[in-house]
């Protein structure tokens, strides 16, 4: 077997104020900029390639607003599996906050104080791969940038903490496929200009 279309196309949603900030957004309820709605119009063009069986998103706002402004959200379902790492009480703070406080932090190694550690996302993100593997194909997946970076490692089966190597930019486009029967990231990271 060869290369195939997608198995999914894994969404970020565009900026907010804390993306711009650096702050750590987890269950944190925030919306999109202006910037961040400009740049959630433009997925629609790249995302219109695919007829989607499926559009699941997070509950968080910043993703159903994406959602929205790519023109997808009609049949969207909601999918609380799909929100933002819980960063407990590192919610709200910068990296650099953090290393104060915990000097040589590494969220995908320590997780979170009174969050969620990295096997704890994982474990979210292996239910939506099964999910993804068990249903119709493709299927559109609005979501935040740590967890789809657990979700893009668990794909190509790599552990939890294999995500700190899939870097991954507000208002981006990663679709998920198969090569030879392996899963694989077809491609990571677009954003339409």
């Amino acid at each position: 077997m060869s290369a195939q279309g997608p198995q999914a196309v894994l969404v970020r949603h565009a900026e907010t104020e804390w993306t711009l900030s650096g702050q750590h957004t987890g269950r944190t309820d925030i919306p999109l900029t202006e910037n961040g709605r400009e740049a959630a119009r433009r997925l629609a063009g790249p995302l219109a390639q695919w007829r989607f069986a499926r559009v699941l998103t997070s509950p968080l706002r910043r993703a159903v607003e994406t959602c929205e402004l790519c023109g997808l959200a009609e049949h969207a379902e909601r999918e609380p599996s799909l929100e933002e790492w819980d960063y407990g009480e590192y919610e709200g703070l910068t990296s650099a906050e953090i290393e104060q406080r915990d000097p040589g932090w590494n969220l995908w190694r320590d997780g979170c104080p009174g969050g969620e550690q990295p096997a704890d996302v994982g474990a979210r993100a292996d239910r939506v791969v099964a999910e993804l593997l068990a249903g119709p194909a493709p299927v559109a997946v609005f979501s935040h940038g740590h967890f789809l970076r657990v979700l893009g490692a668990r794909w190509i089966e790599l552990a939890p903490a294999g995500g700190e190597r899939l870097g991954l930019s507000p208002g981006s486009l990663s679709p998920l496929g198969f090569e030879h029967g392996a899963r694989i990231l077809a491609a990571w990271n677009i954003v339409p200009r």
